[in-house]
Order: structure tokens, then C-alpha cells, then sequence
């Protein structure tokens, strides 16, 4: 059962003020957080799905040939930016579908501040809050990245299958940070482990040293940093290194970007764990690399492959509900995304206007790996783990 509908007064009345008129072009809302914490891998994911854009453009344009376009709006990673910026693309700008937010609580206020009540299909690339789940949003929201609920419980699974039984565990004080440490914390104790101490932290502060020094008092010598790591995450992390508090660091996908080597002493992280989802292989997977390439771009960038995936779907949505118009475009997205249907890979725009023109079910198969939304508009997925080793981040393969 999808998740609970708005009224139908509610949804009517939206729906003929906020549905946007046919035009020579398409607009994709780019809820995008290109400041804030997230701002070291955000403008990557903006580039994918230009990128995804550029495709579809380049192979004949959308629907009747009109052109799609992209909108961008900065949520900044705050739910208080997120509102007004949501509220423009689909009140002002009119924008068909959105692609974001990015931060879980930027995805769940454009949701129910603006994208709900205009009727507005979202897929979000990397909000992971367990959160998105349950919004009461009318089969609106989506994303195609793999949910905190897997990612906690996997790496709580990964750390007492090495012996670690004992953790402190701090999180950002947001959608993200407590919906990713409550699945850790509910997955790690219920497999035997102890969390010694487990303490909230908010981002902008300069000084972690309190927060450390509760969970050191704990008697923890494994940290847990759920957090961002151009943000309060990584200043937590730096200032435990300082202090020579712990004996080993772990961190979820919020720590991973490539920067978190970029300006620190790599020795010092030694044998330091991350999770992330698990980066996709095979021919879609390969599709997307020559696409990025011949872009320069890379298809390892950190959600590059979700956000031209997001794109993409949506640009499919569309064409396959044969209008502009943003009724439809969440049954149109479940049609292409979901089997069956004949396979379609990341850039192959002009064969699926094709398929789509004959009446043939398509499947995207998406660069992120294979894209088949639940009832939440949810995807599976695997979770890989990485360790900081010999002064590089190194993939060891899936948490089995």
C-alpha cells in the first residue's frame, strides 16, 4: 500500500493553480545543497545531472523536441533554506518534477512545504534518513540511493563480526545524523554490543572538545562520527586525533568524500572504517563511465551516479506520460523504472523515446545499480565498507 494520500480537495485545488503550461521547454527542479556541509561533493551531483540533461537534449530533446532545462535552488543542507528554495521551483519557476533534495531534512521540508501540495514528483539521490520513508506524500517521493536503515544495521553488523563490541557514538543533530545513528545503535545492541555513550552534536561549533570528552569518559575507545566531514563531523574527528582520545575511528557516508584525506594526516586515521552504498557494476555501470569521461567528469564521484540516475528517470517519467504536465509523472516513473520492460541504459535517450513512441515497456537499469522502487518509492542495495589504509581509503568489498 503506497503511503497515506492527501485529500482530494487539497490535491485538486493544487493541481490547477501549480500546473505548469506547455512551453518550448521542460523544467527539472535542481533542489541541490551546493553550500552548507555538503558542499565539498554537492556540485558533482549537479554536473551528473546536467549531464543526464545534456543526453537527452543532444539525442532529440523531450516530448515533441522541446528542450529540458534545469532549475537550481540551494537548500544549503538546512531544512529552514529548504522551504523557500522548494517553494520557488514549483510556485514561481513551475518546474515539472525535482531533482533533490540532497540532505535528508532539505528532502522532507521541500516535500512538505511545496512538492506535496503542488503535486510535484522529487527523487532524491542521497537523502538517506529513514525519515523520507514516511512522509504522507501521495506516491510523490522518491530516491534512488540505498536508506539508513540498511546502511546502520550493516555496519553495526560489520564491527561486531570484528570483534568490536563497544562503541561511543556521536551524530548530527539532524534527520540525518539521528535517523542513521538510531539504526546503528537499535542493530549493534540487539547483536550483543554496548554503545558506552551516545551524544547528539550541531554543526558551526568550533569547539567539539565537551562532546569528545563525554564519550571518552565512557570508556570508548572506537568512535562513531555520524556526521558531515566539512562540517561537525570532521571537526570532531580532528580534535579527537588531537587529543589522542580513541584507538580507532568509523564513520558513515557523510564522512566519505574525498576530502576527508585531503587535508589531514592520513597516519593518523590508519585502519579508520566508512560506509557507503555500495558503488554499481556492470554494463550500465560502464555506460555511465565513457558518458562521464567524455564529459570529464567521473562516474566515482560521490552520488554521481544516483544523481544522473535521478535525472534521467524523470526525464523517462516525463516522456513516457507523453506531456508536460505533472499529473502522471508518478505512475510514468514507477512504468519506466521498475520490470518489466526492455532494458534501457544511462544515455540511451533516443531508443527510449522510441520504445516509448511504440508502445513497448521500457526498464531503466540505473548506473547506481538496478533501480526498482518499493511502495515507498524505496530501492535495495548493498552496502560496501572502506578502510583508511597505507595512507588511501581502500574498498574492502561488500558488508556481507
Amino acid at each position: 500500500m503506497f503511503k497515506k494520500t492527501l485529500t482530494l480537495a487539497v490535491a485538486a485545488s493544487t493541481l490547477i493553480i501549480a500546473a505548469p503550461a506547455l512551453a518550448q521547454e521542460v523544467k527539472l527542479g535542481f533542489l541541490a545543497d551546493v553550500t552548507g556541509p555538503i558542499a565539498g561533493f554537492a556540485p558533482g551531483m549537479v554536473d551528473a545531472g546536467n549531464l543526464a540533461i545534456t543526453n537527452v537534449n543532444d539525442q532529440g530533446g523531450i516530448l515533441d523536441g522541446q528542450t529540458l532545462t534545469s532549475v537550481l535552488a540551494d537548500g544549503a543542507c538546512d531544512g529552514g533554506t529548504a522551504g523557500p528554495a522548494a517553494d520557488r521551483l514549483v510556485n514561481a519557476e513551475n518546474v515539472v518534477a525535482i531533482f533533490g533534495g540532497y540532505c535528508s531534512g532539505v528532502t522532507i521540508a521541500g516535500a512538505n512545504g511545496s512538492a506535496i501540495p503542488g503535486n510535484v514528483v522529487m527523487i532524491s539521490p542521497s537523502s538517506t534518513a529513514p525519515a523520507v520513508a514516511e512522509l504522507d506524500d501521495n506516491d510523490l517521493i522518491f530516491r534512488d540511493v540505498v536508506p539508513d536503515s540498511i546502511q546502520g544495521v550493516k555496519a553495526a553488523e560489520l564491527l561486531l563480526a570484528q570483534g568490536i563490541n563497544e562503541v561511543g557514538l556521536t551524530y548530527v543533530n539532524n534527520d540525518y545524523g539521528s535517523g542513521l545513528a538510531g539504526a546503528f545503535e537499535d542493530a549493534f545492541v540487539a547483536g550483543g554490543g554496548t554503545v558506552l555513550a551516545n551524544v547528539a552534536h550541531e554543526d558551526g561549533k568550533a569547539d567539539y572538545r565537551p562532546e569528545i570528552g563525554q564519550i571518552e569518559a565512557s570508556g570508548a575507545t572506537t568512535l562513531v562520527i555520524y556526521g558531515y566531514e566539512n562540517a561537525g563531523g570532521g571537526a570532531i574527528l580532528n580534535q579527537a586525533v588531537e587529543a589522542g582520545s580513541f584507538d580507532l575511528f568509523v564513520g558513515g557516508d557523510g564522512m566519505a568524500g574525498e576530502a576527508l584525506l585531503a587535508s589531514r594526516d592520513a597516519a593518523s586515521l590508519e585502519g579508520m572504517i566508512l560506509t557507503q552504498a555500495a558503488p554499481a557494476e556492470g554494463p550500465a555501470f560502464d555506460a555511465l563511465a565513457t558518458i562521464t569521461e567524455a564529459a570529464g567528469q567521473d562516474a566515482n564521484g560521490t552520488y554521481v551516479t544516483n544523481s544522473y540516475d535521478a535525472v534521467f528517470l524523470l526525464a523517462l517519467a516525463i516522456e513516457k506520460n507523453g506531456s508536460a504536465e505533472r499529473e502522471g509523472v508518478s505512475a510514468a516513473l514507477r512504468e519506466v523504472a521498475n520490470a518489466p520492460g526492455e532494458t534501457i541504459l544511462p544515455g540511451e535517450w533516443e531508443k527510449a523515446k522510441e520504445l516509448i513512441a511504440a508502445g513497448t515497456d521500457i526498464n531503466y537499469e540505473g548506473a547506481s545499480g538496478s533501480i526498482e522502487f518499493d511502495d515507498v518509492g524505496d530501492v535495495a542495495g548493498a552496502i560496501n565498507y572502506f578502510m583508511v589504509e597505507g595512507g588511501e581509503v581502500v574498498n574492502k568489498g561488500l558488508i556481507e
